[in-house]
């Protein structure tokens, strides 16, 4: 697939554009009015969800034929594929699903490209915001985007250097004991909450410095913001330092794509906070 019809710029702008195609789609939903309903996993989902995945599924089966795609709501729904092969796609149509029901703004379009284990390619807009984040190997942008769907004013971002004590994003709807012992290891840190995968881009744009995630999270979930804040110069640890990859199948709980505990960290001095080096 990594040809000269799609290399990483192609695809990053293929992603764009079916991520503001989303997001598009998205806020018609938003605007009109919705009903909620409940899946098998007690999580919520609307129109909104659906049809945005629809949107992001058609364009990427028609660009970039063979490739696996691994979509929340096709998941949810039974469609697990098979082998994934080395590079796979991961896709939430509507990341912060919660905040979208209760009006808030901080709800995202979520695309990724997992090549090896590792998220390098990834997009995240966040429609009601009017920004978009993205990421390809050694480039990552933050742009405004407009009334009409059209990305301007885009200026590259990367992460800064770590403030003291370090700035924390924390989770607003799944905040855990286990978060708060993290923060108390940095005393007088100041904390911001912030929903869905804008938690990595708040590190990406160099606005934070930390974000731990205690708490289950599933790939689609993490995959495009990770890439976005790798691609700016941070990185995505497990609790004990460890890799934190992409691609987990028939894990002990027997639940595909589940994550484990992470970090996520802007600048690489902080990577001994965790155990890492």
């Amino acid at each position: 697939m990594n040809d000269n019809r799609h290399g990483d710029g192609a695809i990053l702008a293929l992603f764009e554009d079916l991520a503001l195609k989303a997001g598009q789609a998205i806020m018609k939903v938003y605007d009109a009015g919705f009903v909620t309903d409940t899946k098998a996993d007690s999580s919520p989902v609307t129109e909104a969800d659906r049809a945005a995945e629809k949107i992001i599924l058609a364009g990427l089966r028609d660009r970039l034929e063979g490739i696996v795609c691994v979509a929340e709501e096709e998941i949810s729904a039974g469609k697990v594929p098979g082998d994934l092969g080395s590079e796979f796609i991961l896709i939430d149509p509507l990341d912060g699903t919660k905040e979208f029901i209760g009006r808030k703004s901080d709800f995202t379009v979520n695309i990724a490209l997992v090549r090896e284990g590792k998220p390098v390619i990834g997009v995240v807009f966040a429609p009601a915001r009017g920004d978009i984040y993205s990421g390809r190997p050694g480039h990552a942008s933050h742009g405004r985007v407009s009334s009409a769907f059209a990305i301007e004013k885009t200026s590259a971002m990367s992460v800064r250097e770590a403030a003291s004590p370090p700035k924390v994003v924390a989770s607003r709807s799944h905040r855990t004991p286990e978060t708060d012992v993290f923060i108390g290891k940095f005393p007088g840190a100041e904390t911001v909450s912030v929903g869905s995968s804008l938690k990595f881009c708040l590190l990406a744009s160099g606005e934070a410095d930390l974000y731990p995630r205690f708490g289950r999270t599933m790939e689609w979930d993490t995959a495009a913001g990770d890439a976005v804040l790798r691609a700016a110069g941070g990185t995505t640890r497990l609790v004990d330092g460890g890799a934190f990859v992409y691609g987990k199948r028939k894990q002990a709980d027997d639940v595909d794509f589940a994550n484990p505990w992470f970090v996520a960290i802007g600048d690489a001095a902080l990577l001994s906070s965790i155990g890492a080096d």
